[in-house]
């Protein structure tokens, strides 16, 4: 507020209106007694209603290009000076009184539209059609690079993340976190040796220490690094690394889901590219494309093989930018496709039983939340709060839990349906009692 009168008062108005003011008054003492008062009392409102009007106007100059959500108070303003100025227009007083009225309401409106977390809206860019098997190897890496982060030099980046969603569960990089799922760094060099493990068998499939033995029936073994990448993305649970598997199954079953299945549903070449980075990477030389393709259908049948991006889908936002959800499906198709079963226990929501996360009972943590002398967000219900908690995660990051954990593109990934669908859901989730049905 000091602000705004400072710039208010360097625009000079109020100054002029309070020297206008006092024009009237000297000369309505001279002239006529009684109309002394009178001209005291319009000296003081016009000088208060310029310098709300100006303060108005310095307000929405500051604000108009910040994220302070400030604006409002323009209009907060500007309905103040409408009603003294009634006070000093009788003849007009009710017409004043009506605009001030209007600015209220508009201001009422605006305030509560900017206090509530926003989410950036707009279609995803729109790719165009590719075809990978013609690309250099360093530009096809540069697409694998897209696919897992969104985009070039992402790969450092914490919470980027592209349509492969990988980074949901692995890390990348020597010394960055992993918790869900084994880190990739050194990936080429150790997948030559992760299929001579004892565990992995791979003479006999039929003897694997794991729940499912094969991609599919007769679908064979890998025999060298790529084809055992290449098996790793197709069947997870073929060979779970020791410490990765689903709690309870002694790592024998993986969390991960099939990447050439929904929700992810990448295609051949589009996998081809992703194992083509985690090779070039590290400044080796990756097999090529065909190789890479072959490998993959050798645990892939042909019914199963997504098909690349095509024109048709262009009208979908095809490509690395697509949509995790629409919006369309079922609030528990929506928590698998968004990941969140891999990190939050969630009642209700079959196979949420993650441990990363906090459990999503947020019925009950909600409103504790908003109200902990800690929290800094600017919820003030708990629909609000569960959207700033999933398109902002790190505005309150609960104790126990560290920061940074949860990626913050899902404003972006989830259309507003979506996020409706989660919020409306999770609104009704609460410690103790039944939840909500999912589907």
């Amino acid at each position: 507020m000091i602000e705004l009168i400072k710039s208010a008062l360097s625009m000079g108005w109020p100054a002029l209106g309070l020297l206008v003011g006092l024009m009237f008054y000297f000369k309505a003492s001279i002239s006529d007694p009684v109309a002394n008062k009178r001209a005291v009392f319009k000296t003081f409102i016009g000088f208060w209603g310029a310098l709300l009007l100006f303060m108005a106007i310095a307000n929405y100059k500051m604000n108009f290009f910040g994220e302070s959500r400030l604006l409002p108070v323009s209009l907060v303003l500007i309905t103040s000076m409408t009603f003294m100025m009634a006070l000093y227009f009788t003849n007009i007083s009710a017409l004043l009184k009506i605009g001030g009225f209007m600015f209220f309401i508009a201001a009422a409106l605006s305030g509560y539209g900017n206090w509530l977390p926003q989410v950036e809206g707009g279609f995803p860019p729109i790719e165009e059609k590719k075809d990978f098997s013609n690309m250099p190897q360093t530009e096809l890496a540069d697409e694998g690079e897209k696919i897992i982060f969104g985009g070039v030099g992402q790969n450092k980046v914490q919470g980027a993340i592209g349509k492969g969603q990988c980074p949901l569960c692995h890390a990348f990089h020597k010394g960055m976190l992993g918790e869900r799922a084994p880190n990739l760094d050194g990936i080429p060099e150790r997948a030559e040796t992760q299929i001579n493990d004892p565990r992995y068998h791979k003479g006999n499939p039929a003897a694997r220490d794991s729940n499912q033995k094969e991609a599919f029936a007769g679908s064979g073994t890998a025999e060298n690094g790529i084809q055992y990448i290449a098996e790793s993305h197709a069947c997870p649970s073929c060979f779970v690394v020791a410490g990765f598997g689903v709690k309870g199954t002694n790592d024998k079953e993986s969390p991960m889901p099939a990447i050439h299945k929904p929700p992810i549903s990448l295609s051949l070449p589009e996998l081809a590219a992703v194992d083509t980075w985690l090779y070039v990477r590290e400044g080796r030389e990756a097999p090529g494309f065909d190789e890479i393709v072959k490998s993959y259908e050798k645990f892939i049948p042909e019914s199963d093989r997504p098909k690349p991006p095509t024109e048709g889908d262009k009208a979908a936002g095809g490509g690395g930018a697509a949509l995790m959800a629409d919006g369309t499906e079922p609030v528990d198709q929506i928590f698998a496709k968004g990941q969140c079963v891999a990190c939050h226990t969630i009642p209700g929501i079959a196979g949420a039983t993650g441990t990363i996360g906090p459990k999503l009972v947020e019925g009950t943590n909600a409103p504790l939340r908003i109200k902990d002398k800690d929290y800094k967000g600017k919820a003030k219900s708990v629909p609000d709060y569960i959207m700033e908690s999933i398109v902002e995660p790190s505005a309150y990051v609960v104790k126990g839990f560290p920061d940074n954990t949860m990626p913050k593109v899902f404003g972006q990934k989830l259309s507003a349906g979506a996020l409706k669908k989660l919020v409306d859901y999770l609104s009704q989730v609460q410690e103790g009692k039944e939840p909500p049905k999912a589907s």
